[in-house]
């Protein structure tokens, strides 16, 4: 998955809300029924009665000079109704079609997953066989960091792409290949947590699984999957960019909504296994129904590609192998998103209806997941409403007892929690609605946050959902810097680890970060030695007799970078 520029300057955006979206997809549930098993709990919708519904929900696409989006619905394995909207080609006028090619981004991992998967069947390897055995390249952390660890996001190992955007070269800049994914990985003297205690997405873990079947295999990964994945089932349309300059007829351009339109904004560059896959939506359904029958690799790949991840703690996963093992509305959904560069991308499986949903989409305003659960609500026949409820109404005497700044205890990141009106909200994003004197639902969504009480008199919470391992906060006073205090933090910084180093200044009264050649962010401060940029997370590190030593860097993917300090 690529993060544009504006991706990573968003970063800045509350890191409690990021939790609030990515939890689900951790929390606790009922395991699923063996894949496709069971009685449907009613029957699909007839697709003659549909009468232009999925046109109405892509209707926006379908006008202008604009790009947009193909979809696939099919019932019972039967692909039973395919369309396209928007053009695939501006500069051309080609519009798109259901057999355009797009890139499927994320939703690209569970064929790497698969293609693992084919070689322990094959008896060439086990999920739990060391990384290192195959990539002795990688750093020995002293600690088993295993396949299943990557393919479950468990391995604690840093993202290469947000490592690379620290360096200098955030994704879509330059071409990065393979080689470089190793080369930046083989840097890293330490991990985000140790292996299978906690699960934060991360694509070098895919990366690193492609480069494994290559090297087990024999075989290039693209020639591996087209042997073993593609061609028995029939993807005649589907491949890896592993060469981002070869021609691929058919193929949609990806852009990326700007105020002043749409600019192209294509993936160039040769790494895959983590995403890059170029497919149809008609490819995409065909794979569906495999995960359903198990055409290819038979009822243990289906076993072991919906099996979830499990914590050392005991806390099962939603996430399996390259797939999330969740639910919708009531309803079983296997799926996954994916988003590179101006791509988007959503696929879908409802194993109690057997109906599946595939949208690609070509630009980057477009909400791929919520259009396909539109389609997914048309073509399921009827689902149960998102029941949210208006919640309690609290005292503002009450509720501003909980507003303030709040650090997650074990990764530094903060956000704030504001009173807005009669309410909360956390930060910019979603509003708190009160389910009880201390409890919050974030959003329409089903995480929660809890403010438990303290015995100690700080103000601490909890964000989760019910069931599951929840993230601490705990409050601490905003920092106010006196102009001194900032002059002891200015100096050059440097990380041998990206490869990189950065300046610290003070400028008309604002510290300010820099990296060559023309970088420049402004430092606002959060608690104490802590800061907040457009980057990331930016902490001081101070020594025994108080002087600053070093700084670390924190992004959503890469936990307490170490620059130290090598000049003042």
């Amino acid at each position: 998955m690529i993060r544009t520029h504006r991706a990573v300057a968003r970063r800045r955006f509350a890191i409690c809300l990021m939790a609030a979206v990515a939890l689900p997809a951790c929390a606790a549930a009922p395991r699923p029924a063996a894949p496709g098993a069971g009685t449907p709990m009613a029957a699909a919708a007839d697709p003659a009665t549909w009468a232009g519904r999925l046109d109405a929900v892509f209707s926006s696409w379908a006008v202008g000079d604009r790009p947009g989006c193909a979809v696939g619905v099919a019932l019972s394995g039967r692909p039973v109704d395919t369309r396209a909207y928007g053009f695939a080609d501006l500069e051309h006028a080609a519009r798109n079609t259901p057999e355009t090619i797009f890139e499927a981004g994320s939703v690209s991992k569970q064929f790497t997953a698969a293609a693992i998967l084919l070689l322990a069947q094959d008896g060439r390897l086990s999920l739990d066989d060391l990384v290192r055995k195959h990539v002795p390249e990688l750093p020995d952390y002293g600690t088993p960091l295993t396949i299943r660890h990557l393919l479950h996001h468990t391995s604690g190992l840093r993202d290469w792409g947000e490592l690379a955007a620290l360096a200098g070269w955030p994704r879509t800049t330059r071409v990065h290949t393979q080689a470089h994914v190793l080369d930046i990985l083989s840097r890293q003297r330490a991990l985000n947590f140790t292996p299978g205690t906690e699960h934060s997405y991360c694509n070098s873990g895919y990366n690193l699984a492609a480069i494994i079947v290559s090297r087990v295999s024999g075989q290039s990964f693209a020639e591996f999957t087209r042997q073993r994945l593609f061609a028995p089932l029939g993807m005649t349309r589907t491949s890896w960019r592993d060469d981002h300059t070869r021609i691929v007829r058919g193929r949609a351009t990806a852009y990326a909504v700007t105020p002043a339109g749409y600019q192209i904004l294509m993936p160039f560059e040769d790494v895959h296994g983590n995403g890059g896959l170029l497919t149809t939506v008609g490819d995409l359904l065909t794979w569906n129904r495999n995960l359903a029958t198990g055409t290819v690799g038979g009822a243990a790949l289906l076993t072991a590609l919906h099996e979830r991840g499990r914590l050392t703690s005991g806390r099962d996963l939603e996430y399996a192998m390259g797939l999330y093992v969740t639910s919708w509305r009531g309803l079983r959904e296997v799926s996954h998103a994916g988003a590179t560069a101006g791509y988007r991308a959503f696929l879908a499986r409802y194993p109690d209806r057997d109906v599946d949903v595939a949208v690609l989409c070509n630009a980057s305003d477009a909400d791929a997941a919520g259009l396909a659960h539109e389609v997914a609500a048309i073509a399921l026949g009827g689902v149960a409403a998102e029941g949210t409820g208006p919640g309690l109404a609290l005292p503002r005497v009450q509720i501003e007892t909980y507003a303030g700044l709040y650090r997650n205890v074990v990764t530094g990141e903060a956000t704030t929690i504001v009173v807005e009106g009669d309410a909360l909200r956390l930060g910019r994003g979603p509003a708190l609605t009160a389910l009880g004197p201390s409890t919050f639902r974030v959003g329409s969504g089903p995480a929660m946050i809890e403010f438990p009480v303290s015995e100690d008199g700080a103000v601490r919470a909890r964000l989760g959902v019910r069931g599951g391992e929840s993230l601490v906060l705990e409050r601490v006073p905003r920092a106010a810097p006196a102009a001194e205090a900032l002059a002891a933090l200015a100096g050059t910084y440097r990380s041998d680890e990206v490869e990189a180093s950065y300046e610290v200044a003070v400028a008309d009264g604002t510290l300010v970060l820099k990296r060559r050649p023309d970088r420049a962010w402004p430092l606002e401060p959060l608690y104490e030695d802590a800061f907040s940029a457009p980057i990331g997370l930016v902490r001081f590190v101070r020594g025994s007799q108080q002087a600053v030593t070093a700084l670390t860097l924190t992004t959503g993917r890469v936990r307490a970078l170490p620059f130290a300090r090598v000049g003042p």
